[in-house]
């Protein structure tokens, strides 16, 4: 009688009996999920989970998308691409998987459609051997849709997370202007997040966005881009955050097309591995932000810039994971603007920027690591109370701040409620010095708005919605150049009441 690998028939009394193959132990399987799907395009994920007894050495996950879907951005695996034939191959960091345990990597996709005839090292996705791929040549049919990234992974920064009360600040890591440079190594431990400004884009719509230490003509004494790193991991040893600030006020970013957003998330990643930063401000200004008309559901956006940033964003988290910090830096005219008003309107008569940053922080909330508003260079602002509320003191912090802690119906629509903030998710924004910015508070008063919002006292005419508010973030502040050249006022003086609040 002979018996096949995979079922045998045998013939016992005129009978013929199936004999069932034997039980194969479960190897290892790739399984595929959306996390994001924004109509005109998406955000997949695939896990490698090795079900087997032995160690997986390597892995090769191959997959089709339709015709019309394309291949953007992706993390955490090198890729070659034949049609719509595309070829997943592990990193040197995560090819080797121990029984039990599960790697994954992602990608970005433009048009409709889910992949299909998904195979892990030769077999299907379901379920196959444990061999590692064979070594062979690499494809030469085609070059891959989106060049492998070239720069090293990303190492992981120091542990450690965020003090409960924060000093952020920006440091004019690019340029010096009136207040002067001011090296990585000589800022003072006080500050717990420091903001590079800025990166900036080579054009408003290329999504390139480079970064450069001061030249030397503009910054007498700017150190060598060694002694910055170094000075960077110094602070980072010290529980410090350093980060890639986006944008300013010369930096209009517009990502209005999937290749502008693909570039923004090669550009910015190879920022962050080369000066090893913990992650990212987004402190996009001016024209950056805006939205179509007909978009006026912040929790649906369909404006290209709007759901582009968003796909770019979340790519960024996934690739540097969950210690990954993202800050943002609005203007109150993008966020706190969007109780009464939201991009154009319903006639179309209304500036399109209007509350446009708003889709772009709810999309992102479960992402957010801290919301400063810049709450100067603001005209004035309807809050909670419907009053208009005009920045220069306490009041215009605390309203201003209240709004984001209890959330607020958009464009005065209760059935389109933008929800409250972590209180650990919040802080404002404040000038350090006369001569930084319009709306300079000065330290009592600054320390009087936080009080409130942090104990619900000394608060003034305006009581908040949101009750006490004891995780409170902290402060940020344009900039620490400004604050040293003003013998450090802001942060002498908040730097320890910050410390000293339960």
């Amino acid at each position: 009688m002979l018996l096949a690998a995979v079922a045998a028939l045998v013939t016992v009394a005129g009978t013929t009996l199936v004999l069932a193959a034997p039980a194969r132990a479960a190897g290892p399987t790739a399984t595929f999920v959306k996390t994001s799907d924004w109509g005109t395009g998406w955000e997949g994920k695939y896990t490698i989970t090795n079900g087997g007894t032995s160690t997986l050495t390597g892995w090769q996950v191959a997959f089709t998308l339709p015709t019309g879907t394309t291949l953007g951005s992706y993390w955490d695996a090198t890729v070659s691409s034949s049609g719509g034939r595309h070829t997943f191959t592990n990193r040197s960091w995560n090819g080797t998987v121990a029984p039990g345990a599960s790697v994954s990597f992602g990608f970005l996709a433009t048009g409709p459609g889910s992949p299909t005839d998904c195979t892990l090292n030769g077999a299907p996705c379901g379920g196959g051997p444990t061999s590692p791929p064979t070594t062979t040549p690499p494809p030469t049919t085609a070059p891959p849709t989106t060049p492998p990234p070239t720069t090293p992974p990303p190492t992981t920064p120091p542990p450690g997370g965020l003090p409960k009360h924060a000093l952020i600040g920006y440091l004019h890591a690019s340029f010096a202007n009136g207040s002067g440079y001011l090296r990585m190594a000589d800022v003072p431990a006080d500050w717990d997040i420091i903001n590079l400004a800025f990166g900036e884009p080579t054009s408003v719509t290329s999504g390139d966005i480079r970064f450069q230490l001061c030249p030397a003509a503009e910054c007498p004494g700017v150190e060598t881009e060694a002694e910055f790193i170094a000075a960077i991991r110094a602070k980072q040893q010290q529980g410090k955050k350093v980060l890639l600030s986006i944008g300013g006020q010369n930096g209009q970013v517009q990502l209005t097309t999937t290749a502008a957003r693909d570039t923004f998330v090669r550009s910015v990643s190879a920022i962050i591995d080369r000066y090893g930063l913990n992650g990212l401000d987004i402190d996009f200004e001016g024209h950056s932000l805006y939205l179509n008309a007909g978009d006026t559901d912040f929790r649906n956006p369909t404006t290209p810039v709007i759901v582009n940033l968003i796909a770019a964003i979340r790519a960024l988290k996934q690739r540097y994971g969950a210690n990954f910090v993202l800050t943002m830096a609005p203007e109150t005219f993008f966020v706190q603007l969007g109780y009464q008003f939201y991009g154009p309107g319903p006639w179309g008569g209304q500036d399109p920027r209007a509350g446009s940053y708003l889709p772009v922080i709810h999309a992102l909330r479960n992402d957010l690591t801290v919301l400063h508003v810049q709450d100067y260079n603001s005209g004035p602002i309807v809050g909670l109370d419907n009053q208009y509320h005009t920045m220069g003191g306490a009041d215009f912090h605390i309203a201003m701040t209240d709004m984001l802690l209890a959330g607020f119906p958009v464009a005065g629509n209760a059935d389109r409620v933008f929800p409250a903030l972590r209180e650990d998710q919040v802080a404002f924004g404040a000038p350090s010095s006369v001569s930084a910015g319009n709306g300079y508070v000065a330290p009592a008063g600054v320390q009087a708005a936080v009080t409130c919002l942090v104990r619900g006292q000394s608060c003034g005419s305006y009581a908040p919605r949101s009750g006490t508010n004891p995780n409170f973030r902290g402060l940020m502040t344009w900039s620490i150049n400004w604050d040293r050249y003003y013998n450090w006022e802001f942060r002498l003086n908040h730097g320890p009441f910050l410390k000293a609040l339960p």
